[in-house]
């Protein structure tokens, strides 16, 4: 029967109701009740499927004994018993990852102690170092803090300064440090402390006091040191590794002046393993633009990776290590000093420093470590 809802649209018209599910099977009285079904008692029970004495008793079981002995079973690892890893375990195999560079550091630190063991069997041996007892007296005002050398010699020239009471204006005049009484403008000078640090340096920064030309330097480093220090010798921009501060001029000329033959050590990773003939010929010498050059020592600190050296030189001439591998055709990609006058970067960070300390200045003093 067709019709219309409220809001006017035409409805359809409705399907006639069918037989009902329960009429179209069998009469409801001739269908089993619930009642009528097998009962849950005539079910089988747990005991009729199999009796308790036909079932294996948990004795005769196999017990853990009776499983393969322990040194049967194939060892923990890959299958064939290999342990795990890339070359773990095979007969000649390289070490990788950490392996290899904890091989490489304990080389290095095996031509490290060898060295400081020297040095320390020659400290009663070597002379104690004293200043000089007079320096000129523009140093001494430079050292105080008061000004350069440079402008403390116009200083002296407009005759502000006295040296025990008398006014100087001589230029190159010299003073003793312990005895004499300067004074500037009738204020009295005291030599500036002397002040030594070691630092770690990284990659990216030049050596200098100053450079107006250079993006950074390592003076950016020393933040929270009041003292006017400079570095001690050079380390090029991309070298790593121990470098020295001081305000101590004396000092720093000893350790720097080749007379002196102040040993450094460096950490060397060249581009290509190192021939035994370039070995031999860096030990025993060879000729570069400014003259003959060998290494004092050099030693593979990675048996399974000739790329990485150990070398000991004592020439101060720049850049010196760099050139000796580029004349034989090397590439050096990294360079790290590890060992400079008995001072080590031990437990310093890249870009960290420290003060020394006074046991390490007076070895520095008496000259132990060459």
């Amino acid at each position: 029967m067709e019709g219309y809802s409220k809001d006017g649209r035409k409805l359809r018209p409705r399907r006639p109701a069918g037989p009902r599910k329960e009429d179209t099977g069998a009469p409801r009285g001739e269908r089993k009740t619930y009642g009528e079904r097998k009962s849950f008692g005539e079910r089988k029970t747990y005991g009729e499927h199999k009796a308790a004495g036909e079932r294996k008793p948990f004795g005769e079981r196999k017990s853990y004994g009776e499983n393969k002995p322990f040194g049967e079973r194939k060892p923990f690892g890959r299958p064939g018993g290999r342990p795990f890893g890339k070359s773990a375990g095979r007969p000649g195999a390289k070490p990788f990852g950490k392996a290899r560079r904890r091989d490489a550091e304990e080389g290095i630190n095996r031509m490290i102690t060898r060295r400081r063991e020297e040095g320390e069997s020659q400290v009663f041996r070597s002379e104690t170092f004293a200043p000089k007892e007079e320096i000129r007296l523009n140093r001494y005002i430079a050292n105080s803090g008061v000004c350069s050398r440079r402008e403390a010699d116009t200083l002296i020239q407009a005759g502000v300064v006295t040296v025990n009471g008398e006014v100087v204006t001589e230029l190159g005049s010299k003073v003793n440090p312990l005895t004499d009484e300067v004074r500037f403008n009738g204020e009295r000078l005291k030599g500036e402390e002397k002040v030594y640090i070691v630092m770690n340096k990284p990659s990216g920064y030049v050596t200098t006091a100053g450079d107006p030309h250079a993006d950074r330097t390592v003076m950016d480093l020393l933040k929270g040191c009041t003292a006017r220090v400079y570095p001690v010798g050079r380390l090029d921009k991309a070298t790593t590794g121990v470098l020295m501060f001081t305000n101590d001029g004396e000092m720093a000329e000893r350790l720097t002046h080749p007379s002196y033959d102040k040993k450094k050590i460096y950490q060397v990773g060249l581009d290509r393993p190192l021939s035994q003939e370039d070995y031999d010929a860096i030990l025993s010498g060879i000729t570069l633009t400014d003259g003959p050059i060998s290494a004092d020592e050099l030693e593979f600190i990675d048996e399974g990776d000739h790329r990485k050296l150990g070398i000991e030189i004592h020439s101060g001439k720049n850049r010196i290590v760099r050139r000796i591998f580029e004349s034989l055709g090397y590439t050096v990609k990294t360079l790290d000093r590890v060992y400079f006058a008995g001072l080590t970067k031990r437990g310093l960070k890249k870009g960290e420093w420290r003060y020394l300390s006074e046991g390490e200045v007076n070895i520095l003093k008496m000259g132990a470590y060459s």
